[in-house]
């Protein structure tokens, strides 16, 4: 089977992003494009926890109540959520209503606090898990690699919860740390483009 579909503009995608109406703005504006933002990677990762178990459509579909539901993903402000806030989200049928995925949200926006005052922000502290330019020469089939399983793994030394080296590996493939659309996918170069004018914190 191929690896890509023709787009509307009859240029070929990844496979994937036809399986829903939503996926193929996703894909082309936003998968695999470099991000810095400490809210949007906090938002990335979160959802990605969220949507363990469940479908990126779902997730997708939901995306704008988790943001108000979540505060735009501002840890700062999540972490002083209190059992009513819990409680507020539990009754929110806008979003994904799993008690132990809300708790690992506000668990880990006071985890992100912490960190932002060690590094300076989670960019910082996340870009580091770049594989090396020879390892991203190629688009990934796997579904962990050895940087999403050391990522998750520190995250959880940190008391990050929901972060396993899957969830992680989907969050490093959204957020830009790596480039896997397919080779021939007519997204793939403008990502690359993006990664190579992209600056990294720290460097």
């Amino acid at each position: 089977m191929s690896t890509t579909i023709a787009g509307p503009d009859g240029k070929p995608r990844c496979r994937w992003c036809e399986a829903a109406p939503e996926f193929l703005a996703y894909h082309d504006t936003e998968w695999g494009f470099p991000v810095s933002d400490d809210h949007r990677l906090f938002e990335k990762l979160s959802l990605e926890g969220f949507q363990s178990g469940l479908s990126w459509r779902t997730i997708l579909a939901k995306r704008e109540n988790f943001r108000a539901a979540f505060r735009d993903f501002n840890f700062d402000r999540i972490a002083r959520f209190t059992e009513r806030d819990i409680d507020r989200m539990l009754k929110n049928e806008g979003i994904v209503r799993h008690r132990g995925k809300i708790e690992a949200v506000i668990n880990n926006a006071r985890q992100a606090r912490e960190l932002v005052k060690q590094e300076g922000s989670l960019a910082a502290f996340i870009w580091r898990y770049e594989p090396d330019a020879k390892q991203l020469a190629e688009p990934q089939t796997a579904s962990t690699s050895a940087e999403s399983i050391a990522l998750s793994k520190d995250l959880k030394k940190l008391g990050w919860k929901f972060v396993g080296p899957t969830t992680v590996y989907a969050f490093m493939q959204a957020m830009g740390l790596i480039n896997d659309h397919v080779e021939d996918c007519v997204i793939r170069n403008k990502v690359e483009r993006a990664r190579k004018s992209f600056r990294r914190l720290g460097q």
